[in-house]
């Protein structure tokens, strides 16, 4: 579990558009995640 101010671990993911994207290549800029369910799937 990470504390507030620990660095994320490096990771990748795909983006709203479908485009692989890595911690890495975010470097130096301000990242925001946010996770949320599927639509109409309880949540």
């Amino acid at each position: 579990m990470l504390k507030v101010g620990d660095t994320a671990p490096e990771f990748s993911s795909m983006n709203q558009d479908g485009d692989l994207i890595s911690l890495e290549s975010l470097k130096g800029k301000k990242v925001l995640l946010w996770f949320f369910p599927k639509a109409s799937t309880p949540g």
